[in-house]
């Protein structure tokens, strides 16, 4: 009973907590920083990344280790390449940011797909596949550390600044005249998030709607204001995914990949914040 609640169970319990609190952060700060309530971690490219990180190393035959080390310098390197197109053009430079974050997920995800095409079917199209669909099964005390360093890189600045987000949600103008440097800002915010991100999908694969529903849910429940929202979506984001793992394992026989269920529950969940009145957004 020791070894299954320490080795097994615990591990597991912790992973979700901070997945599911990584992800809904980034996307609350994400939101923010973008001015865009339907921005999610994934903005930027970072899944996709982090998706033909993970293909490439199941195909080179890798190991556990070697897939999430190399599911989060591919995302890293996705949203760096989207910055790194955005500051050569010319135009807003949040629109241009979003445009190359769309133009770099398509890439990395025509990429992931050549590589399910050229994997072997009986056997790495399967752990690709099943990747793709997020999973915190098999979750080790050395996963915990593996993500939870750059998490702790990333949840401190967010945390910190979580004010001045409030005011780059009014527009840059507004924030000079307050004496931000909003650039400066951005940049710190969005290299927190992608740290978030990055680590957390390394670790667990692809769950989807995380980021993008729970930052609309605390809105409903503690506003707008980034000072109380951070930490609202932290505890609330973090309970969620532990919840939807508990239904994942027991819901059937066969355990659910998480991102499955995070899907079926999300998206309704979201058609109905949005339906309901009031402005949370």
């Amino acid at each position: 009973m020791s070894t299954v609640l320490y080795k097994v169970r615990l591990p597991r319990i912790i992973l979700a907590c901070m997945v599911g609190a990584a992800l809904s952060t980034a996307g609350a700060a994400y939101q923010g920083v973008f001015q865009n309530a339907m921005a999610s971690p994934d903005i930027l490219g970072a899944s996709s990344g982090a998706a033909f990180g993970a293909a490439l190393a199941i195909l080179n035959k890798a190991g556990n280790i070697g897939v999430t080390i190399s599911a989060f310098l591919f995302s890293m390197l996705t949203v760096f390449l989207s910055w790194f197109i955005s500051e050569r053009g010319r135009g807003k430079k949040v629109l241009l940011l979003i445009l190359s974050g769309i133009m770099v997920s398509s890439l990395f995800n025509a990429a992931t797909s050549y590589l399910k095409l050229v994997a072997d079917p009986n056997s790495e199209l399967q752990q690709i596949t099943y990747w793709l669909m997020g999973s915190l099964s098999g979750a080790k005390r050395k996963d915990l550390l593996i993500a939870g360093i750059p998490m702790l890189i990333g949840f401190v600045p967010l945390i910190i600044c979580r004010w001045q987000i409030n005011i780059l949600t009014l527009g840059d103008e507004e924030a000079r005249t307050l004496g931000i440097d909003a650039d400066r800002i951005r940049i710190i915010v969005i290299v927190s998030s992608t740290l978030l991100t990055a680590a957390a999908v390394s670790v667990s694969g692809m769950i989807g709607w995380v980021g993008l529903v729970i930052p609309h849910l605390c809105r409903r429940i503690v506003g707008n204001n980034y000072k109380y929202l951070i930490p609202a979506v932290i505890i609330v984001g973090a309970s969620f995914l532990l919840c939807v793992d508990d239904v994942s394992r027991t819901l059937l026989q066969t355990e659910i990949p998480i991102g499955i269920l995070t899907a079926f529950i999300g998206a309704p969940f979201f058609m109905v914040l949005l339906t309901r009145k009031g402005d949370y957004v």
